[in-house]
């Protein structure tokens, strides 16, 4: 046997770059593989096959692949590519983000000389981390004051108030708008029908789920029975394929209008906040308030942290990566955003934001991605099972489900996934820390009033939540 391998010959491998982090594999199977791999398939078939006239294994060639011979030379074929396909990534080193992309229906298996065949892989960038000690960071003191406490007491009434039509009147900002949409999407024939689609009135908003910048400008000033026509050019690193790049047609059949009006700081609202007067609830928030300032300095330091690795890490990424790891990323996001302990209300406001962000804002989180991948890699970090279960079980208590149920959903929605490498991130800037030079600083005015709006997920995704509840029906667009 271990002659055979000697004298076996090997496959012909080219590698080339074929753009950021992308590379073409070129490799040519010699003949000779070609003839041995048919000896090894036809003595194998040989032994298992049953030919009238003929006792098992004892069958001609010739008779097995005249009965055989294009089953047998597809599975040969198959065997070949992937063995090779196989080997010329591991041998050469090749860390790719994805499986080769093979055609197996054009190629064929030839009679005679070799079978050259090719195929593009998505790579790990490389890149050179910075040093990773002595990193200079800004530690800022944060006080809690009257006003934050006072806008906070706002924020939950407004929170817990209901959606009141508002009569005769006409949208205004923040408003919910109910509207049948019709949606009409670059190289779709049929039109998309949304009856009773829920749109909230936000600079960045959404219609259904296509993205509309300025969304507000359009709707505001707009009264029932009004219908808005709206066409957007979706960008080519929208999560959702089916608008990615396109041109779409939006019309907008507005029916109702709602405005949130705020809960009455009662006797109600207090008892559901488990306190008996305005100033119980008043040193509750205020409490609150300051457990989630101590959470913003960690994350403003983790902040610096990321901003250090990324301004000192220089590498590109293709369109491509970065539309397909869109929804990864949101899903992430979404992690963070409920370990924070946000209202709900909060979350999908936060979670619109990112599903309307920039090309840079998506190449930006998923370039930390890569990075903290590697800075992991450097200070020899991973996560366990038994962590993962950790967090699983206190996000579970705090959301009042059990965990083992809480697990199952996550690894449907794919958020699991997310947990491990955001828990991996939150130990790297641990670490980081450990050896950083941290300087106190005081706040500046106003900077304390952001604590709300403020997240953190540079590389994190979050799962997407759907606000509209629609009856889809489809009409279809008569072709000339």
């Amino acid at each position: 046997m271990a002659d055979k391998q000697a004298t076996e010959p090997k496959n012909t491998v080219t590698i080339k770059d074929a753009g950021p982090c992308k590379k073409k594999v070129t490799i040519e199977i010699p003949e000779e593989t070609i003839k041995l791999a048919a000896d090894d398939k036809y003595e194998q078939l040989r032994k298992e096959a049953v030919l009238p006239g003929f006792r098992k294994g004892r069958a001609p060639r010739r008779l097995l692949e005249k009965r055989f011979g294009k089953e047998t030379s597809e599975q040969i074929k198959l065997k070949l590519l992937a063995e090779a396909s196989e080997s010329a990534l591991k041998d050469n080193n090749i860390d790719s983000l994805n499986e080769p992309d093979i055609d197996y229906e054009k190629l064929e298996l030839p009679e005679t000389g070799v079978m050259k065949f090719e195929f593009e892989v998505e790579v790990r960038p490389e890149f050179k981390l910075p040093a990773l000690e002595g990193i200079e960071v800004k530690k800022t003191k944060l006080q809690v004051t009257d006003e934050q406490v006072a806008a906070e007491t706002e924020q939950l009434q407004k929170y817990s108030g209901m959606w009141t039509p508002r009569e005769k009147g006409k949208i205004e900002l923040d408003d919910q708008v109910i509207a049948d949409v019709i949606i009409k999407t670059e190289g779709i024939d049929e039109e998309q029908k949304l009856d009773n689609t829920q749109i909230f009135v936000r600079k960045q908003g959404f219609v259904a789920e296509v993205p509309v910048e300025n969304l507000d400008e359009h709707l505001l000033g707009a009264a029932p029975g009004e219908t808005k026509k709206i066409t957007v050019e979706v960008a080519k690193t929208y999560f959702r394929e089916q608008y990615r790049g396109k041109k779409v047609d939006l019309q907008i059949d507005i029916k109702d209008i709602k405005f949130l009006k705020p809960a009455e700081l009662n006797e109600a609202l207090l008892k559901r906040f488990g306190v008996q007067n305005k100033a119980e609830l008043e040193e509750k928030i205020r409490d609150s308030l300051k457990a989630r300032l101590e959470q913003q300095a960690k994350q403003d330091m983790a902040e610096q942290i990321y901003k250090y690795l990324l301004d000192n890490t220089k590498f590109d990424l293709p369109l491509d990566i970065v539309a397909r790891q869109s929804e990864n990323l949101q899903r992430r996001q979404y992690v963070n955003l409920l370990r924070q302990g946000l209202p709900k209300e909060q979350i999908d406001e936060q979670i619109d934001r990112l599903k309307a962000a920039s090309d840079e804002q998506a190449k930006e989180q998923l370039k930390t991605f890569f990075t903290m991948d590697k800075t992991a890699g450097e200070l020899g970090i991973d996560v366990t099972e038994e962590e993962i279960n950790g967090y699983i079980a206190q996000l579970a208590i705090r959301r009042g489900q059990r965990p083992e149920r809480l697990r199952e959903q996550m690894a449907r929605d794919g958020s699991l996934a997310q947990i491990g490498l955001q828990l991996r991130d939150d130990k790297c800037i641990e670490k980081l820390l450990e050896t950083a030079k941290i300087t106190e600083t005081e706040a500046k005015k106003k900077t304390t009033k952001k604590i709300e709006k403020k997240t953190s997920g540079k590389s994190g995704s979050g799962g997407e939540k759907k606000a509209q509840k629609t009856k889809k029906t489809t009409k279809k667009k008569t072709k000339s």
